[in-house]
């Protein structure tokens, strides 16, 4: 039986990612914080799709919550994991919380080394699986927060080295970088986004949909939409003080 388990599976991208993946795998193993929308959003796919989902409710920034997720990969079967739960935070890096900063960085980066770390060998042993962990555009220039664009560069940097290490082994690996999309996410972090409407705005099933077609085609980083990948693309090529220029301009 094939299984995919994705983390904060409840609502924006991770309920997407459980969405579509409902159709082509036997089980499904939700992760995420809020055990009454986990239990519903269970029901929702048990119903529709007629699989076995099971739920696992941790806060994955928490070492002791997160080892069960972990003890849970272990077992066999896992041949999908999407590393999607992650937060941002409003305001500057001097005026952020010291614990809050923890909390980020514990849930956007070490949550990701540990499940992959967690999910990787079984793979191996079987020849065969996949790592999507959900990065951001944001992870590839400077941001007011700084820590939100860093942690999601790491996310990237990680992946593209852990695709390379896996290579021939029918293990992959891909980091999925989106930009804004209509999701829970800047609501949770206190962020203002305005109407949510314009080209820049994404679709979250659109999103996922274009990744595992990304993940199908063998490629390591899945940039959505024409737009974000040009504005990828020159940011590639810019000199990092034009970078650092542009994110300066941007606070103003």
């Amino acid at each position: 039986m094939s299984a995919a388990l994705i983390t904060g599976a409840t609502a924006g991208l991770g309920a997407a990612f459980a969405r579509r993946l409902a159709s082509d795998h036997d089980r499904l193993v939700l992760v995420a914080r809020d055990a009454a929308r986990l239990e519903a959003a269970a029901a929702e796919l048990r119903e529709r799709h007629r699989i076995d989902v099971e739920v696992l409710t941790a806060d994955l920034a928490d070492a002791e919550q997160r080892a069960a997720v972990e003890a849970r990969l272990a077992d066999p079967g896992v041949d999908l994991l999407v590393n999607n739960a992650g937060v941002g935070l409003p305001g500057t890096f001097a005026t952020l919380d010291p614990a809050a900063l923890q909390h980020q960085l514990d849930l956007n980066v070490t949550s990701v080394l540990r499940l992959t770390r967690a999910a990787l060998p079984g793979m191996l042993d079987r020849g065969s699986g996949a790592v999507v962990n959900v990065s951001s555009v944001a992870g590839f220039f400077p941001s007011r927060g700084a820590t939100y664009s860093a942690s999601k560069a790491w996310v990237t940097t990680f992946t593209e080295g852990l695709a390379a290490s896996l290579s021939g082994t029918g293990v992959r690996a891909l980091a999925l970088c989106p930009g804004f999309v209509r999701t829970e996410f800047h609501e949770r972090a206190g962020m203002r986004v305005g109407s949510r409407t314009g080209p820049l705005w994404l679709d979250a099933d659109r999103v996922v949909a274009d990744c595992l077609a990304d993940l199908a085609r063998g490629r390591v980083v899945s940039v959505p939409s024409v737009t974000y990948k040009a504005l990828v693309g020159v940011m590639d090529v810019m000199p990092r003080f034009v970078v650092r220029a542009l994110a300066e301009r941007g606070r103003q």
